[in-house]
């Protein structure tokens, strides 16, 4: 996808990829310390239409408290982003923050394993929402 993110289209409504993204956080043990709006930013700030999209800041407290043992600094990579947005052709989009491109800053090798434990809880974030979106046609 990009060097800083991995993603899926995913086969159900905006509305639903937010629930089914933030049950799946929760269940790898992220919860949610911040819900932007852009969209609705957007249309606020700058009076501009576009499609619904929102960044949510996901947090796993202990390996949060892990890295930054580690590393005091790393606050300034944190929270895990999640990207919900839906494009103008109405398909919807998860994507996720790669805490292997952007932790890999820090060049230390206990961050570094701890990036590939975060990221193996995103795709299997990932990989559940997908699974749902699967069911959710079967239900059609």
């Amino acid at each position: 996808m990009t060097k800083y993110g991995f993603g899926k289209t995913v086969d159900m409504s905006f509305d639903d990829a937010i629930v089914h993204v933030t049950q799946a956080l929760q269940d790898e043990g992220f919860g949610i310390l911040a819900d932007i709006d852009v969209a609705g930013a957007m249309k606020k700030k700058l009076n501009q239409d576009m499609p619904p999209y929102r960044i949510l800041g996901a947090c796993n407290p202990p390996l949060a408290h892990r890295a930054l043992e580690s590393e005091p600094s790393i606050g300034l990579l944190l929270p895990c982003n999640v990207v919900v947005r839906q494009n103008d052709a109405g398909a919807v989009h998860v994507e996720f923050m790669d805490p292997n491109a952007v932790l890999e800053l820090v060049n230390k090798p206990e961050i570094t394993a701890l990036a590939g434990e975060v990221r193996q809880r995103l795709e299997r974030v990932m990989q559940a929402v997908v699974n749902e979106g699967d069911q959710h046609v079967d239900e059609l």
